[in-house]
């Protein structure tokens, strides 16, 4: 399994990925480019990584032409749809990057949009573990597999540390959860991110370093992220899985270090 997937405008299936359950896409609309989805059988969760736009689904719309300009600008505007609802993206006068996580789903019900000030913010960590996460579809918010969250991680500093697993279906100790990363680098033309995925037997062991753009597939094991001196390092979250629970163990190798 391919575990780096580089490019701009990105479009990863299950069965690319070779899982059940994460999607997940990228769209850059220019500059009064309107553009529609519909995803049949599938929840939506549409985050605005730069720009301003405006958001539509079911008759919800979400007004973000305050937008941002760089996903380390502070929370995003989030829009959330249901199965089989068509939505929509339309860029105001400049670019629009958005992101697009998608999982299974049959339940009918209201598409939502979330402005940045309804983000939870918290700080995970201490010292050169620190980093800042923006959760925006995690279990406090309703859905019914999808879970979303965004970090930015200062440079020199490590993030998603210790390495921990979620790819064992064990509540309440750890739920099974697909995940990718998807990345975005404050200086886009020189920095980078180092993840290493890795299983406790070492069948799998993978150290990846991910650019601009790029996205890493985490079917199973532990996983970390190194942010290198120099390069602040932001990544989205999404994530799915059997039961819509993050509970996650930590390599005992590393365990004292939380």
């Amino acid at each position: 399994m391919e575990l780096l997937v580089r490019g701009r405008e990105l479009q990863i299936t299950p069965e690319r990925a070779g899982w059940t359950y994460v999607g997940f896409e990228t769209a850059r609309l220019q500059p009064r480019e309107g553009r529609t989805w519909t995803l049949k059988d599938r929840e939506a969760c549409v985050v605005l990584i730069t720009g301003r736009c405006v958001l539509r689904a079911g008759g919800t719309t979400l007004d973000a032409s305050d937008g941002r300009a760089s996903p380390f600008d502070g929370p995003p505007h989030v829009l959330y749809s249901p199965p089989g609802i068509e939505f929509s993206a339309e860029a105001l006068d400049g670019p629009v990057d958005l992101a697009i996580g998608s999982a299974p789903g049959s339940r009918a019900g209201a598409a939502r949009g979330f402005a940045p000030k309804d983000a939870r913010l918290e700080m995970r960590g201490s010292g050169n573990m620190e980093r800042r996460i923006h959760h925006l579809l995690m279990e406090d918010r309703d859905a019914e597999r999808l879970l979303v969250t965004e970090v930015v991680t200062p440079a020199g500093h490590w993030s998603s540390y210790p390495p921990h697993k979620h790819d064992t279906d064990d509540p309440p100790r750890e739920t099974k959860l697909e995940e990718i990363y998807y990345y975005r680098l404050r200086d886009p033309e020189r920095g980078f991110a180092l993840q290493r995925v890795y299983t406790a037997d070492r069948s799998l062991d993978e150290s990846v370093a991910a650019r601009d753009g790029d996205v890493v597939l985490v079917p199973r094991g532990f996983h970390t992220v190194s942010a290198p001196p120099g390069y602040e390092v932001y990544y989205l979250n999404v994530m799915a899985g059997p039961r819509r629970e993050w509970k996650v163990t930590f390599d005992p190798d590393h365990e004292r270090l939380r």
